[in-house]
């Protein structure tokens, strides 16, 4: 009985992180730890890119999902820990399934019903890497939620903090991309 219980178990365990691996974020434009093109880099603060948004695709979103929020955070920007948010999108339909490129636009094109939250930056849309000069490579962490909810009910103007903690307070899953970034000069 003891042995029987115990292999269930095993069982379960195996089969929930068999889920849990099926859900998965990736792009054309950004490899897994690979550096960021500059077509993604932000075009000021002494960067010169051209603040494109990366497309990205995913599959394998767990069965409840009823929408899905994309946030994208440095969390080596010396903020005083705090980070810097690159990227909130809210509102992703569930049958969605990508972002294409330049979709961080704060014109679009973006899925019906999705909207983009104020970044670091201090509006909606896409802010592509610029950390100091000198810095090591900072991580810019891609992560898509699987959420539980149709819609995330925010006020306008909310914050990126306030858009997280809403986004992880009705997370059923999440996969995660990361690309990296650093400047010379």
């Amino acid at each position: 009985m003891i042995r029987s219980s115990l292999l269930f178990a095993a069982g379960l365990a195996l089969a929930g992180s068999a889920h849990a691996d099926a859900f998965k974020l990736s792009s054309a434009d950004i490899k897994a730890n690979a550096t960021i093109a500059e077509e993604q880099v932000f075009a000021g603060f002494g960067c010169s890119g051209k603040n494109v948004s990366p497309a990205l695709t995913w599959s394998g979103a767990p069965r409840d999902t009823k929408s899905f929020a994309l946030l994208v955070h440095d969390p080596d920007a010396p903020t005083g820990g705090a980070g810097w948010w690159h990227w909130v999108v809210t509102n992703i339909p569930a049958d969605a399934a990508e972002l294409p490129k330049g979709a961080g636009n704060p014109s679009g094109p973006l899925p019906k019903g999705a909207a983009q939250i104020n970044t670091d930056f201090g509006g909606p849309g896409w802010g592509g890497p610029c950390p100091p000069v000198g810095d090591k490579p900072h991580r810019y962490h891609f992560t898509l939620h699987a959420l539980k909810v149709d819609k995330l009910d925010l006020p306008a103007g909310a914050s990126a903090s306030l858009a997280g903690f809403m986004i992880n307070a009705n997370s059923i899953g999440k996969a995660t991309l990361t690309g990296k970034y650093g400047r010379k000069k």
